[in-house]
């Protein structure tokens, strides 16, 4: 039985507290300009992104050093045994989801906090969103006719297609109250 996990993100709900970005920070101790989880401001509302876990990954097919991995259940991981810091993935990667770390002179990425997971917890920005504009789910069981493959801000899905689906931000209807 196939798995792909992806993250859904609602576009609408999103309030840009970055809430998913310091819980990332702090489950996986990155720092300075190390950022697994970036949100951004865009013309309209916010958007919350990190690696999306493609189906077909650039960072994958350019690496020389064949240091990613592709779990089981759709995860790509980086062996940071076998990166070697050139950076070809990084350059490859439209998401900008692959970062060098200076420190260790060696790339690293949002791994969807795999050991979580895998003791039955969701990743850690998903679990900080307290708006649920984040979440993950089985993209191979999930269907839903309002999300879409991508919104404005997000580089073209058709050469990696990242695991990740949207809700686009809904023209609000304003209620006036008309006084007799």
């Amino acid at each position: 039985m196939s798995k792909q996990l992806g993250f859904i993100f609602n576009a609408d709900d999103c309030i840009g507290c970055t809430a998913c970005e310091i819980a990332c920070r702090n489950e996986n101790q990155t720092e300075g300009d190390v950022r697994w989880r970036k949100v951004s401001k865009q013309t309209e509302g916010f958007l919350s992104m990190s690696c999306n876990h493609c189906n077909s990954p650039e960072c994958f097919r350019v690496c020389p050093e064949h240091a990613f991995i592709k779990r089981h259940d759709g995860v790509v991981l980086i062996d940071s045994n076998l990166c070697t810091g050139c950076k070809l993935c990084i350059a490859a990667c439209p998401y900008d989801a692959p970062q060098f770390d200076y420190e260790t002179n060696k790339v690293s990425k949002c791994q969807m906090c795999y050991p979580r997971q895998d003791q039955g917890l969701p990743p850690a920005c998903v679990e900080a969103c307290s708006t649920l504009a984040l979440q993950l789910v089985d993209l191979e069981d999930f269907y839903d006719p309002e999300a879409v493959p991508t919104i404005t801000g997000v580089p073209d899905v058709r050469i990696t297609q990242p695991s990740v689906v949207f809700y686009p931000i809904t023209e609000k209807k304003r209620h006036f109250l008309v006084h007799s």
